[in-house]
């Protein structure tokens, strides 16, 4: 019997940002336009939730990288904070 797949076990699987995202506005879809039975809704809003924790995974770990690729002007690979909106 396999055990049930964590968020943090998908994210470093490989599953893309955009597979996750995409499921997860099909997840929301369904339970905003169906008249889905409280199982069918729990177990829906249970995928969702694991669906967030991948994207928010995804994100951070993109953070992280383009932190960790901006360079200096000699250069140098320098971890700099990534400025979400750098005109404000």
């Amino acid at each position: 019997m396999s055990k049930p797949a964590r968020a943090g076990d998908a994210a470093k699987e490989g599953v893309p940002f955009e597979a996750a995202l995409q499921k997860l506005e099909s997840v929301v879809n369904a339970m905003e336009a169906d008249d889905l039975p409280l199982e069918t809704l729990l177990a829906q809003y249970e995928e969702g939730a694991r669906l967030v924790k991948i994207c928010q995974e995804k994100l951070a770990e993109a953070e992280v990288k383009i932190q960790r690729l901006e360079k200096s002007a000699a250069g140098e690979l320098k971890l700099k904070p990534f400025e979400t909106n750098p005109e404000a």
